[in-house]
């Protein structure tokens, strides 16, 4: 584990704290790829699940206390989008073996990018899933996360474009095999 993180699974007592770091991951990471008028645009589109906490699959990395990433995976269909997506919200449970499981709403705080945060939280969320049975994992990237998911094996499935009133927020739907041993 990096030096000084530490690793556990959000409770609701976590959810302003989730909010707030996803809000400044949203506008500070995604500014050397997205137009300010498509990280406003991202907000429709992006945010925090609530089901994956209440569903105990929604890690947070903290450091000396203070949550500085956050991420989950999710046995339920839903690929992507906060609980305000209502429109991309789907809580049918996947069966393990047959369907991938989904990497959800990763974030960085951006004061603490480049320190293995996002590795750690991929890393504790396929471990998790694959404990569960399931042998494959998707996700659906923004252009800011697509070279971690890269960088840890994850491959480029199809550009998966949102339209937020006539403002395009360019996704990428990405996949994995699980091999663990």
């Amino acid at each position: 584990m990096p030096n000084g993180l530490t690793i556990r699974w959000a409770t609701e007592a976590d959810l302003n704290t989730l909010r707030n770091l996803m809000t400044l991951a949203i506008d500070r990471l995604q500014s050397s790829f997205l137009s300010p008028e498509q990280i406003a645009a991202s907000r429709a589109v992006m945010g925090l699940d609530t089901q994956l906490v209440r569903d105990g699959t929604y890690a947070v990395v903290e450091d000396s206390g203070n949550a500085v990433g956050c991420g989950g995976w999710s046995r339920r269909a839903t690929l992507y989008g906060g609980d305000h997506s209502t429109a991309l919200r789907n809580p049918a449970l996947l069966e393990p073996g047959r369907n991938p499981a989904r990497i959800r709403a990763m974030y960085t705080h951006p004061d603490h990018a480049r320190r293995g945060i996002g590795r750690l939280i991929l890393n504790h969320c396929e471990h998790a899933a694959a404990s569960e049975g399931f042998t494959a994992v998707e996700l659906m990237s923004t252009l800011s996360g697509q070279p971690l998911y890269v960088a840890c094996g994850y491959q480029a499935q199809e550009r998966c474009d949102a339209d937020v009133d006539g403002v395009t927020v360019p996704l990428i739907r990405m996949s994995k095999p699980l091999i663990m041993s």
